[in-house]
């Protein structure tokens, strides 16, 4: 197996990035718990419950904002994950469980911030979420049913902002989380590979590794 210096140092990057990956989801989540307590899903009520939780409750701004934060990064994150092991060229069947655990978390992600656009209840993700309803339902045989179920079967109303609600907060949320664990997990499995390698000798250390080259 050849090792360069820019592989390992890739490596290392990878496992940097599942950590702030790990890290940013556990405020998503723990931002967002803190959020449910005030948060009422409902038509009347949801723009309404975000109003107070930003003037009203205390620290309640700065637990919407890092929950917002959160939900965005995380996203940039995983995406830069995914191009970090490409270019690092991970392909081996021992990283098969980090690539997949690392793309389902990424689509998981994307899938919070489609999910969540609606809940502020505001116009423009009012207006958003229609036009992406019309999407979906021109998805040959199943547009429809996915309409209804996200929906309730009617027009966007208090049913639809609870749908999409419990999918962001129970369904999505807890996949993202356990999928974010399972991408860490896999990927310090590699990190410790490295170092049994290194140990082994099968791998040298980076200042031998920079003289081979260097005299290569």
């Amino acid at each position: 197996m050849h090792n360069t210096r820019s592989d390992v140092i890739l490596r290392r990057i990878t496992t940097i990035l599942s950590v702030v990956i790990i890290t940013l989801t556990l405020i998503g989540a723990t931002t967002g718990i803190l959020l449910s307590f005030y948060y009422e899903p409902a038509a009347g009520r949801a723009y309404q419950s975000l109003k107070i939780i930003d003037t009203e409750v205390p620290y309640g701004w700065l637990f919407h904002k890092a929950h917002q934060i959160a939900g965005n990064g995380v996203v940039v994150i995983a995406l830069i994950q995914i191009v970090v092991m490409f270019v690092s060229r991970q392909f081996r069947k021992s990283w098969l469980t980090a690539w997949i655990s690392g793309i389902l978390f990424t689509l998981s992600a994307i899938g919070l911030g489609w999910t969540a656009m609606i809940l502020s209840w505001d116009q423009e993700g009012f207006w958003r979420f229609s036009i992406e309803l019309g999407t979906i339902e021109a998805i040959p045989f199943i547009g429809s049913v996915l309409r209804d179920i996200l929906t309730g079967g009617g027009a966007i109303s208090t049913v639809t902002l609870q749908h999409l609600y419990t999918i962001h907060s129970y369904i999505v949320s807890v996949a993202a989380l356990v999928l974010a664990v399972v991408h860490l997990l896999s990927v310090l499995w590699q990190e410790k590979q490295i170092k049994k390698m290194y140990a082994e000798g099968a791998i040298p250390e980076t200042g031998k590794l920079q003289q081979q080259l260097n005299e290569g």
